[in-house]
């Protein structure tokens, strides 16, 4: 137990050092997530017999791919930065990987942030594909969270996001404190335990698209407990008392969103079924 206790410290956050670039793990664990979501997804679909072609799935892939960098980076900048006026001022830099003439990597994205920009990304997708974009909401709803363990992972060996200081036996020593993984709480939680649930409920379903609903109501509720135990932006620092933070806040509103995402996806099947 003492050597994960003391972990951070026998560990290199930098998988290959090229001298002129480095490859972190955490980079290596966002790839992972991103193709075992896909991998997930197109095995669902040739499992349960979901009438989705896989050329289209790839085309929504890099739709929404692109959705969740530029929603997270920016939503990120929005709420989470302190420096928001210098990006505001200067949004070239928002995607700049160098600071100083030397490559740091874009540092700072927002999970939330990912949701929104997924969420604008998969209606451009369904304005120029009528009629799919339910069934493969449900896809993503099934493979997102199984992709989500990987990019937890990579948050807690890029030693980031770190929980709060604790007496837990399996607590890890980060600059001389020791604190709850709260990064693997997370994966279990948000990742392991959604996947498992969703994949249990999906022959169930009422309509397509509920499971998009279902996930983002499941997710906001594993985050907002998540977060008692893991350690609140330095910049931020809790909202309110000693507990509320600005994940939760989100997290909450992400609750009220999805539950009237699932009623409205319910109302418009209806509509669809009716008029076919």
């Amino acid at each position: 137990m003492d050597f994960w206790n003391h972990i951070y410290e026998h560990f290199n956050p930098i998988a290959i050092d090229f001298g002129f670039i480095s490859i972190h793990w955490y980079g290596i664990m966002y790839i992972s997530a991103l193709l075992t979501a896909l991998w997930f997804a197109k095995w669902i679909i040739k499992k349960d017999n979901i009438s989705i072609s896989e050329l289209l799935l790839d085309n929504y892939f890099i739709w929404i791919e692109v959705g969740i960098i530029l929603g997270a980076r920016i939503w990120y900048i929005l709420f989470y930065d302190p420096n928001t006026s210098y990006y505001l001022t200067q949004p070239w830099q928002i995607f700049n990987p160098f600071s100083e003439g030397e490559f740091v990597g874009i540092r700072g994205m927002s999970y939330h942030g990912a949701v929104v920009g997924a969420g604008i990304s998969s209606y451009l997708f369904s304005r120029r594909n009528p009629g799919q974009i339910y069934k493969i909401l449900d896809v993503v709803a099934l493979a997102v969270p199984v992709g989500f363990v990987f990019g937890r992972i990579g948050n807690f060996l890029n030693q980031e996001l770190v929980g709060r200081v604790t007496d837990v036996p399996w607590g890890i020593y980060v600059d001389g404190l020791l604190r709850h993984p709260s990064q693997l709480y997370e994966g279990f939680l948000e990742g392991i335990v959604i996947a498992i649930i969703i994949y249990l409920y999906r022959k169930r379903k009422k309509f397509e698209g509920a499971l998009i609903g279902i996930y983002g109501v499941l997710y906001g509720t594993a985050r907002f407990i998540v977060e008692f135990w893991r350690e609140p932006d330095a910049q931020l620092g809790y909202l309110y008392g000693d507990w509320l933070t600005m994940g939760q806040i989100q997290s909450f509103i992400m609750i009220l969103f999805s539950i009237s995402i699932y009623f409205i996806f319910k109302i418009l099947s209806k509509r669809e079924s009716i008029v076919k």
